[in-house]
């Protein structure tokens, strides 16, 4: 019986199959997933070795599944593989460098293929911040805390010193929710960057129709 597991998340049969045939002779058992939720529930039901996630799914997309597991101590340290056929989507969401998953571009040949296996493997030994919960009623705007309707979000602190964007106060704020809501913030920030960045986009093409 197998006694590692590989769960490949994609919709499309013909990469769930490459991935299969190019994976070199073992003893593991390769699980498909045709969507975000059905490897979502794989990823809560099964002791997996290995996660390979695409990033644009059908139900629940590569980046909803991605958070879900993020969010868990035990999960986030699975091997990650990110598939997609364009890295932009990916670091619209999440900045590099990308220092517990591996990115894996498509179309991809077997050496790119067990060259970032290898690389998530290595990742995803590396220290992790431990997550915090940041408690209802804390969010960030311009530097001041604010109330929110988000209730028991979690999030990771960052791994890295980022500046500090909110001081101590003797309002009872921990130093760990404050880094985590600093590291919110530039998570925040690199989505509204990307947002810019399409909106460029578009105009462009609206400038190009109009001529």
């Amino acid at each position: 019986m197998a006694s590692n597991k590989i769960l490949v998340i994609d919709d499309t049969t013909v990469v769930r199959v490459k991935v299969r045939e190019m994976l070199p002779p073992g003893n593991f058992e390769v699980l498909e997933a045709k969507d975000g939720v059905e490897g979502l529930n794989f990823i809560l039901q099964e002791k997996l070795s290995l996660i390979m996630l695409d990033f644009l799914l059908p139900k629940m997309s590569g980046w909803e599944v991605f958070q879900q597991v993020q969010a868990h101590p035990e999960l986030r340290k699975i091997p990650l593989v990110i598939m997609s056929g364009r890295k932009e989507e990916v670091t619209e969401k999440i900045t590099e460098p990308f220092e517990y998953f591996e990115f894996l571009g498509k179309p991809f040949d077997q050496k790119q293929l067990i060259g970032a296996i290898k690389l998530a493997m290595a990742k995803a030994k590396q220290p992790r911040p431990e997550l915090v919960s940041v408690g209802a009623g804390v969010s960030v705007k311009n530097g001041t805390l604010l109330n929110s309707s988000v209730a028991n979000s979690t999030v990771i602190t960052p791994s890295v010193a980022t500046p500090s964007i909110v001081t101590p106060s003797t309002g009872g704020v921990s130093e760990a929710e404050i880094n985590a809501l600093n590291e919110k913030i530039v998570k925040m920030q690199a989505e509204i960057d990307g947002l810019k960045k399409q909106l460029t986009q578009v105009v462009t093409f609206i400038k190009q129709k109009i001529k």
